[in-house]
């Protein structure tokens, strides 16, 4: 099966998804942990089987380019159990080999104005941090295939804290010392956008920007709404404005519990919204219904019921045909797919979530 099997590509099915139009169906896609794929490739898949094509996933691509401070790459140590490490970032990370989780960050370089200053130095829209080998290998295929494209930005709150300094240190500076974490968000997405220019005048287009940005946690948002207005809104909205520039969409994932900033999303022009967390407090059947005519939903299914097939087939069931009414909803959990769900048991969720997401 493929992403264009009920008739319409995957592009044609999420643009009419943002543009509150229905479709043959609603798009589907999800990703897997590593633990999982190997699950279920001892349980039959094919070893060397691309996940999207074995299920039939919608085609949903995301496009790079290195916006980084380009610092060392090295394995600092390495065992059978766990490896550290430096990234482009900065951060020093320990992960273990065999588990599904994000890394243990250790240290980074970037922790306050003086190190932020001889890192923005390094980071520069050079014409060499785009991977044009790939772009000429890739992108023809891909837009051949009715993949939907997005350009990946790295720029916000979410990337600061989780990437390139500490949580602790970017809360703090929110309130101690704005100014800094004001440039540090513009810096990075105007090297970003000054690379996806170069992108797009190559000649290879893409349909929407999408940015991570996990705003809040369970029940509550990391700060409030007033600091994301004076600090965060701005260069949300100079993203959105470049896209629109372009005629493209504008795509933000945000973690946790943020239904106080939907209505500013939607003032500032933000399509669409992932991942709609259930367990962080979310509830996407009550923002469907207040909001489901201005913003797309992507996500809204409960990751955490994967180990309980019949409950999570039996909540597709219940929230999928109110989230998909005319149009503004993409299928996917709220999360990643965790590898307590055997592959017969997922191949029936995508079964339920098909019939589910059929427009008649």
């Amino acid at each position: 099966m493929s992403g264009a099997e009920g008739g319409m590509t995957s592009r044609e099915r999420i643009l009419r998804m943002l543009d509150h139009r229905e479709a043959d169906r609603v798009p589907i896609f999800d990703s897997p942990w590593e633990g999982t794929l190997a699950r279920w490739r001892r349980e039959g898949m094919p070893a060397d089987a691309d996940p999207a094509a074995y299920f039939g996933f919608d085609r949903f691509q995301l496009l790079f380019a290195d916006n980084s401070p380009r610092f060392e790459r090295k394995v600092l140590e390495e065992t059978e159990r766990y490896r550290i490490y430096t990234t482009s970032w900065g951060q020093t990370l320990k992960s273990f080999r065999d588990l599904d989780s994000t890394p243990e960050f250790i240290r980074c370089e970037i922790d306050g104005p003086d190190s932020w200053r001889r890192a923005k130095a390094r980071i520069r829209p050079d014409r060499d941090r785009i991977d044009w080998t790939w772009y000429a290998a890739h992108y023809k295929r891909l837009r051949e295939s009715g993949a939907f494209l997005a350009a990946d930005l790295f720029f916000g709150f979410d990337w600061m804290h989780s990437w390139v300094s500490s949580t602790e240190t970017i809360l703090a500076a929110l309130i101690e010392e704005p100014e800094w974490c004001r440039e540090m968000f513009d810096h990075f997405l105007d090297t970003h956008l000054a690379l996806f220019d170069q992108v797009w005048d190559a000649g290879y287009t893409f349909d929407a920007i999408r940015w991570p940005e996990d705003l809040g946690y369970k029940g509550h948002l990391f700060f409030s709404p007033d600091l994301y207005r004076s600090l965060l809104r701005p260069v949300h909205e100079k993203a959105v404005r470049w896209a629109r520039e372009k005629g493209i969409r504008a795509m933000i994932h945000s973690c946790g519990y943020v239904e106080p900033l939907v209505p500013d999303f939607i003032d500032i022009g933000i399509d669409c919204l992932n991942p709609v967390e259930v367990k962080a407090g979310m509830d996407p059947v009550a923002i469907k219904r207040r909001y489901g005519d201005r913003i797309a939903l992507h996500g809204g299914i409960d990751a955490s019921l994967f180990d309980d097939p019949e409950a999570l087939m039996a909540q597709i069931r219940q929230v999928v045909p109110i989230l998909k009414e005319n149009g503004g909803y993409l299928f996917s959990s709220d999360h990643s797919i965790p590898p307590s769900i055997s592959l017969p048991d997922y191949q029936a969720v995508l079964r339920t979530t098909r019939e589910a997401g059929r427009y008649d």
